[in-house]
């Protein structure tokens, strides 16, 4: 698998090619660093397509390693679930999985060896004193009473605190560097934290861990990564990066460069902030599709290709672009569908048509394309009979005057099959309709009728062979564009009570055994997914991935045609 890395701008790929063709860079290699703290979403997504992609582009390596530093909030299932992802996407990784706690033993050589530097110290402060003593933005901080231990008190400490001997928050590890430095990140940061916490990889050897600046910069380049890339937040960071690698003997000194995150609109990807929309129920695990995590997109039916296809769309700069257009990711999807997906035909609010001109056991079935433009797709088999369903919304009893589909006295085509007319509505005591009853015109199968413009073509199912179906109408989680911009407000306070509405429908006989993740294009409806959960056979459940209707595909086309007119009148 080859990904396109030049149908945007990306200033990152640029800057290497300018290295490498002036010979201060030889063989690329970049990492993807996650936190197995909760699962991968879009954002990361980026960062994967363009950490693999730039070392596919220029023959290098791409490196997967867990920055694993805090096992009480890691779990082995975040591990299993982050390689599956990579992996999905289309992404092969060199040589074995790696971790950050592969290297704890000489992350801690190191330590030391800033404390027999006199670059490190042991701090009794307590958490709460130590953000006091780091002051703030426009105030310098003031050094800890116990920066200036000897190094051999430091060292036996240190140990100490390796060994269990001290209690969580008892004790810090800190850097010595500047505490009037005005990057805050420079105030003698701290390096290693005392936790009594059994480790997914290291087991119960350690009773302290590093902290994620620390061992960041080192793992990067005991790995020899020549590109650390990064997302804008870290910027203020790669001073401190810069000055762990100065200041130890490490084999090489990899580049930190920082590129804009990922914001899309009607969406969340906070870690945190997910993590808790899963733990409180509000949805259905990490996967649900509604959450942009890629195993969430994954099940509503998204394509590996869409979403690399989508990161290629939006870009590398380094300028904030501010929200990203969701109406971008649903264009990647349903491009992607429309040329790959296979067609079928279901009824999502079934109403029943009785055709009174055709005997009780008429049954007529037609081969249809499995997609219109797509000739090494297999032909579908689809049986017309005297009871079918079509959808509610494609019959009125008053229908407004360019209203093209069934209304009593009105004509309507099957597609692929009959033209009808509807003769007579029947309704129960309640005024609901029951069942609408209907002749068809047999001499207008695949031509138009004599005399006649019918312009209306709706979907229908066989109530006979129609298969009973769960179907998920899935919609944004959230109705505001930014869910947590208010940081004084409860960001569950916009979530949208229609994210999930569930029906009952009918679909035709060939879906009765799709695969899970088959994808569809269920006509003139959208496009579904057969949920990855949902067993064959005695429960058919199939989630709506995106609509028909492409807004950003308009956009673009509006956006060409000015451009063309300016250019004319220029």
């Amino acid at each position: 698998m080859t990904t396109d890395t030049t149908s945007a701008p990306n200033f990152i790929r640029n800057q290497i090619r300018e290295e490498i063709e002036a010979g201060r860079t030889g063989k690329i290699v970049t990492r993807f660093p996650p936190e197995p703290n909760g699962f991968l979403h879009i954002g990361h997504a980026k960062s994967i397509c363009l950490n693999f992609g730039l070392a596919e582009h220029f023959g290098g390596d791409c490196h997967l390693r867990f920055d694993d530093t805090n096992p009480a909030k890691e779990e082995q299932a975040y591990i299993d679930a982050i390689k599956a992802d990579v992996h999905w996407l289309g992404f092969e990784w060199a040589g074995p999985v790696r971790f950050a706690s592969d290297y704890f033993d000489q992350l801690y050589a190191w330590a030391q060896h800033l404390v027999r530097e006199g670059k490190a110290y042991v701090d009794d402060l307590s958490p709460d004193e130590i953000r006091e003593y780091r002051g703030t933005l426009t105030e310098a901080g003031k050094p800890s009473p116990y920066r200036e231990r000897s190094a051999d008190e430091n060292l036996d400490l240190l140990e100490r605190m390796r060994t269990g001997e001290f209690s969580e928050g008892e004790k810090v590890l800190r850097a010595k560097i500047d505490m009037t430095a005005p990057n805050i990140n420079l105030r003698d940061p701290i390096l290693y934290r005392i936790r009594h916490a059994s480790h997914h990889q290291t087991g119960d050897k350690w009773k302290i861990y590093p902290s994620y600046d620390f061992t960041h910069g080192q793992s990067d380049a005991i790995e020899g990564v020549t590109h650390s890339i990064c997302t804008l937040e870290f910027e203020d960071h790669r001073p401190l990066y810069e000055w762990f690698l100065e200041n130890l003997p490490v084999p090489v000194k990899p580049r930190q460069i920082e590129f804009a995150r990922l914001n899309l609109n009607y969406t969340l990807t906070s870690k945190r902030k997910l993590k808790l929309l899963v733990d409180d129920d509000i949805v259905d695990g990490w996967d649900d599709p509604r959450l942009p995590t890629i195993s969430g997109m994954r099940r509503r039916g998204y394509t590996p290709a869409s979403i690399r296809k989508f990161c290629e769309m939006i870009g590398v700069t380094r300028a904030d672009g501010g929200l990203v257009d969701i109406a971008m990711l649903y264009h990647a999807i349903r491009s992607d569908l429309e040329d790959n997906a296979p067609r079928a035909m279901a009824v999502l609010k079934p109403v029943k048509i009785v055709l009174t001109n055709v005997p009780e056991d008429f049954e007529e079935v037609y081969e249809v394309p499995g997609h219109p433009a797509r000739e090494d797709m297999a032909v579908r088999k689809v049986p017309l009979t005297r009871e079918i369903f079509i959808d509610q919304d494609d019959f009125l009893e008053e229908p407004p005057k360019k209203f093209f589909r069934l209304a009593p006295g009105k004509e309507v085509r099957l597609r692929n099959s009959y033209v009808i007319r509807c003769d007579e509505v029947i309704k129960d005591a309640a005024g609901e309709i029951n069942e609408l009853r209907c002749s068809v015109d047999f001499d207008t199968l695949g031509k138009n009728p004599e005399g006649r413009k019918v312009k209306g073509v709706i979907h229908w199912v066989s109530a006979e062979h129609g298969v009973p179906m769960e179907v998920r109408l899935y919609d944004n989680l959230f109705l505001e564009e930014q869910p947590d911009k208010d940081k004084d407000a409860d960001f569950l306070e916009h979530l949208n009570p229609e994210s999930l509405v569930t029906v009952q429908a009918i679909g035709e006989p060939s879906l009765a055994d799709v695969e899970p993740e088959t994808r569809f294009q269920f006509e003139r409806v959208g496009y579904f997914c057969a949920d990855r959960h949902a067993s064959r056979g005695d429960r058919l459940v199939f989630n709506r991935t995106v609509g028909l209707k492409d807004t950003w595909a308009k956009v673009q086309k509006q956006e060409a045609q000015k451009k063309a007119q300016d250019e004319k009148k220029g």
